[in-house]
């Protein structure tokens, strides 16, 4: 059987990086999160000094759809990040992450200002802790 390829970032997923993920990963499906989930992990709260209850709603939701060998995309807030790849491992996921390419364009108009476009290309899904 397949893995799934659960999603936990703050985008939505290019086609370069649903292309990778079925030829590197061999993921036959990919997982968004339900809205509350989404929700959750867009607003992670930066004041308090502890997030974990924050991040319950997600460990749920993982806990009772993902399984051993699925891998876990996730990316966002460097806190809630570490915390939910320390929390993948524990379910037995492979947690993941996407790398890119950026690559910048800069104009410069007569009066000096220099303006930049950024783009990012994905490259490859590299595994945490490799």
């Amino acid at each position: 059987m397949n893995p799934k390829l659960f999603l936990l970032f703050n985008h939505q997923i290019t086609v370069d990086q649903e292309a990778d993920a079925r030829k590197s990963l061999g993921v036959a499906s990919m997982i968004e999160p339900p809205e509350r989930i989404k929700d959750a992990w867009k607003r992670v709260p930066p004041n308090p000094p502890s997030i974990e209850s924050c991040l319950e709603p997600v460990k749920s939701w993982l806990s009772e759809e993902a399984g051993p060998g699925d891998y876990l995309l996730v990316q966002g807030d460097f806190g809630a990040t570490w915390l939910m790849v320390r929390f993948a491992f524990e379910l037995g996921l492979i947690p993941v992450y996407s790398t890119t390419e950026r690559l910048v364009k800069e104009e410069r108009s007569s009066d000096g200002v220099v303006n930049a476009t950024h783009t990012f290309r994905h490259r490859i899904f590299r595994q945490y802790g490799r």
